[in-house]
């Protein structure tokens, strides 16, 4: 039997992705809407109730008005927009952070894809807080980057601009009054009391990221070193497929000298790194913004909730 399924917002970068994901799936038939009807709410009304499954790729908006057609009790929505990311009533979407998550996925008729940066965020912070090394009042602040592709069509064909301005080959900070959308989620998910000081960048390339936490060790809710606080991330996430927690300092690879954010692009999976000294440590995630970020991520919750191999498709 094929499931079938249904984008609403193929046309964005995250829908597309997905589509392309299904390509060689013998188990799904994608649900077609027409052009000239991809907006007009009979027909994705329609759709979505007779789609086994609903992926919203739209303006948080028109996600919560697609929620709002759906007249059964059996068509399963997995949302990428921000739009119930903290909504109680919702699943996370981030099976790997523990057992209670993963087993909400498959059990869950509402699933909220998380953010790309808060992804790179929640997989450090979480574990930090739960194991008490840090406590819910700790000081955050978050340095990340990320490819273009994350800022949408606009972002995309400004970089991508032939005639572009040159301050374009440099980074792009933004999100300069601290009111960026995942931060909501990022203090909501991890666990944090207070919202972290988040200072996101873009860059010349297209897609891929890393999240940056740098911490002082004598701020701790714990006394531990830098290497006890990599045995526990370690520990954290052993067994876990899409989550891989890279060797203490990045010995051995090239990431100890040097850390590339787009060297997982087109990929689901997402590397976390522990580097430190006596004095400090810096955590940092690093993924693909359209994999693990977005599309990756959506495509892995469906094959939860299916009961399947959560690789398929994505690898």
């Amino acid at each position: 039997m094929a499931y079938k399924i249904f984008i609403d917002g193929k046309e964005g970068t995250t829908g597309l992705r997905i589509a392309d994901r299904f390509k060689n799936r013998s188990d799904i038939e994608l649900l077609e809407i027409s052009e000239e009807k991809r907006k007009d709410p009979e027909e994705r009304k329609k759709l979505i109730n007779a789609s086994d499954y609903t992926f919203l790729c739209l303006p948080d908006a028109a996600a919560i008005e697609a929620v709002s057609l759906v007249e059964n009790d059996h068509t399963k929505i997995i949302d990428a927009s921000t739009a119930h990311r903290t909504n109680p009533d919702w699943v996370y979407g981030l099976p790997e952070l523990s057992r209670q998550h993963r087993e909400a996925v498959a059990q869950s008729k509402r699933t909220a894809v998380p953010g790309c940066y808060a992804s790179g965020f929640n997989t450090l912070m979480y574990p930090m807080v739960k194991s008490g090394i840090c406590a819910p009042f700790q000081p955050v602040v978050c340095h990340a980057i990320s490819g273009y592709s994350g800022g949408g069509k606009k972002l995309i064909a400004d970089y991508e601009n032939p005639d572009r301005d040159p301050a374009f080959d440099s980074t792009r900070q933004y999100a300069m009054g601290k009111t960026h959308k995942h931060i909501k989620e990022m203090m909501a998910v991890s666990g944090l009391s207070y919202p972290p000081a988040f200072c996101p960048l873009t860059a010349s390339f297209y897609n891929g990221m890393s999240v940056n936490i740098p911490l002082l060790l004598r701020t701790l809710n714990k006394k531990v070193t830098a290497r006890d606080v990599w045995e526990m991330m370690a520990e954290h996430y052993e067994g876990q497929h899409f989550v891989k927690v890279m060797p203490f300092g990045g010995e051995g690879m090239e990431e100890e000298t040097a850390l590339f954010s787009n060297r997982l692009a087109d990929t689901n999976m997402l590397q976390i790194f522990v580097y430190g000294n006596e004095d400090h440590i810096l955590l940092t995630s690093r993924l693909d913004n359209l994999g693990k970020g977005a599309s990756g991520a959506a495509v892995q919750c469906m094959n939860i909730m299916m009961g399947i191999d959560e690789k398929i498709g994505l690898e």
